[in-house]
């Protein structure tokens, strides 16, 4: 078989198999062009073909470099940069354990279904502007079409046993981007231990803390029984009300503790729950990527 006809055969495979996934594809491909900005680069001079900005030569700066046309409208020389776009490799880490199915509330996605979508619809995003994206573990970084059916194909299917995961690095890409989206409930020893090897292979991202509302507010009274997904865990108590400042407490030092690791790192970090509209934590994450916030 040649290079062409395997190449063709795969896109064939790859378009087969994307008319039956489910709907998070279409789901996640819409929710990205709510957001899209357009091709982008990478925010900084350098080689490409897309115009950045003017700035005022400096001595050593070589005559062909200078835009001209923008130079007569002043007393000063001006060059024209281009945006840096290198394709960059990005790696996407999505918790599959038992705690992400939680939900709230009837009708309401579980954690799971909304981190899945963010991290699709980010990859559909990252792919459109050229970048190669994949998933920690599952899907080594590439571009192209075929990669956004093969990353929906793994996510519609990657569960796992434990109540709480742990965010996994392989497949990162040194000098790279990663994105761990997670309820982060669990021990925070494998969050640290993973920043700390990304960080050691110059890997910049963010962290996205997927939660309920129901876990965000602690709407609970009364006689309760708490019990992890996976069942591992249980707490009964007659006066759950009594409960919510602790656990509030509780959480907001989570979410602290979540902080001091990413920034330790150079990363970002957010909370987003599932009663907010996707879009705000999508365009978020783009931005962090792009070193904003």
């Amino acid at each position: 078989m040649t290079p062409g006809s395997e190449n063709g055969d795969l896109r064939t495979r790859a378009e087969a198999l994307g008319q039956t996934l489910p709907p998070l594809l279409a789901e996640a491909e819409m929710l990205a062009s709510t957001v899209m900005l357009g091709e982008h680069g990478r925010r900084r001079a350098g080689l490409g073909d897309e115009f950045w900005q003017y700035r005022p030569a400096h001595a050593g700066d070589a005559a062909r470099s200078i835009d001209w046309r923008r130079s007569a409208r002043s007393d000063a020389h001006f060059v024209r940069e281009r945006e840096w776009q290198a394709a960059q490799s990005v790696t996407l880490w999505v918790d599959p354990s038992k705690s992400m199915g939680f939900t709230g509330a009837k009708g309401r996605e579980a954690k799971g279904a909304r981190a899945r979508l963010l991290a699709l619809a980010l990859a559909v995003l990252l792919l459109r502007g050229g970048e190669r994206v994949g998933l920690a573990g599952l899907a080594l970084p590439r571009s192209g079409r075929a990669q956004i059916v093969r990353m929906a194909a793994r996510l519609a299917g990657e569960t796992a046993d434990a109540d709480y995961g742990a965010p996994e690095v392989a497949g990162m890409v040194g000098h790279g981007r990663a994105v761990f989206l997670s309820d982060f409930m669990g021990d925070l020893a494998g969050v640290e231990s993973a920043l700390a090897r990304a960080s050691d292979r110059g890997v910049k991202g963010a962290l996205v803390q997927v939660l309920d509302p129901a876990e965000e507010e602690f709407p609970f009274d009364g006689r309760t029984i708490f019990e992890s997904m996976g069942g591992s865990l249980s707490f009964e108590t007659r006066k759950a009300g009594e409960l919510r400042d602790r656990y509030l407490a509780r959480l907001a030092e989570r979410k602290d503790r979540l902080a001091v690791l990413a920034r330790t790192v150079g990363w970002h970090f957010s909370t987003h729950h599932t009663g907010q509209p996707a879009q705000s934590a999508l365009l978020w994450l783009y931005r962090a990527l792009e070193g904003g916030r």
